[in-house]
């Protein structure tokens, strides 16, 4: 298998990368409004080298619990661990895919996916581009490196970004909903291109969707999140075998881990229109 990542790396990949979450609380506090409570009594896990998937209600705090474990927010109260120490700041240990394209749009796509390792210096520019170059033949876009962004279409920005933060090589991928508005055949290929690159580098991912069947696809765990404020439900077991194709959301046991998430969901949907009604 042609690796995209240096020997070195790869081993540290193969003994690092666990995250637990520990009690998180997240308290939103805007003066003459009241608190909104975000998250609470937050605990989970994901697993060194497994791909975990969370799902839940819109507006549950999905993105809140993304952002904190990122480090580009903060918690209330409740800590975040990363190999047993506490995380700190944004860094490269925990790279994050956004929602919408964060792709810089007056770079070419070699030089958005090289962005990273140029300014942490901890590679040449050839050595850089070699790897780039190879990340973006994997996923279909080395004859595009010399284009911008808005050349490209959505699912071919989404392939760049993915491109850009393996490159950086963290040890917990985390992507927030990154196939939101794409187009239904897109957003498969999309799914099948994380899978080939997950399976490939072995690295832990931590994926966020409200869409049941990508959850079911790609996940080794489903988490099932509560409604405001959030806390962990449900956690489900994908035992699906991989390499994963399609052709597996037809078998008996994709359905029942399908009906699973749905009645934990469903649950957590009827509660808030109990309240609405009441």
């Amino acid at each position: 298998m042609n690796t995209v990542i240096n020997k070195t790396n790869k081993e540290n990949l193969d003994k690092k990368g666990a995250l637990e979450v520990f009690n998180l609380e997240k308290i939103f506090r805007i003066p003459g409004c009241p608190a909104c409570v975000s998250l609470k009594d937050c605990s989970l896990t994901i697993e060194q080298g497994k791909l975990t998937v969370l799902v839940g209600p819109s507006g549950c705090g999905k993105s809140t619990l993304a952002n904190i474990i990122a480090g580009y927010d903060t918690q209330t109260s409740g800590s975040v661990m990363l190999d047993g120490k506490p995380t700190k700041k944004a860094n490269r240990d925990r790279i994050m895919v956004f929602q919408e394209t964060a792709l810089w749009p007056w770079m070419t796509v070699l030089k958005n996916v090289t962005f990273g390792p140029s300014v942490l210096g901890d590679m040449t520019k050839e050595q850089a581009d070699k790897k780039a170059m190879e990340l973006l033949g994997k996923v279909g876009l080395v004859e595009f490196a010399d284009k911008y962004p808005a050349q490209l279409s959505g699912g071919m920005q989404r392939r760049a970004e993915l491109c850009r933060a393996l490159l950086v090589e963290p040890k917990v991928m985390i992507l927030d909903e990154p196939f939101r508005g794409l187009d239904v055949m897109t957003r498969e290929l999309m799914q099948e291109y994380l899978l080939k690159l997950y399976q490939e580098t072995g690295m832990t991912m931590f994926f966020i969707t409200s869409e049941i069947d990508e959850a079911l696809f790609l996940a080794d765990k489903i988490l099932v999140m509560t409604q405001l404020p959030g806390t962990i439900k449900t956690v489900v077991d994908v035992n699906l075998p991989r390499p994963r194709e399609f052709t597996v959301t037809a078998s008996e046991e994709y359905l029942k881990l399908k009906a699973q998430v749905m009645d934990s969901l469903y649950e957590e949907g009827a509660k808030v229109f109990a309240k609405l009604q009441g």
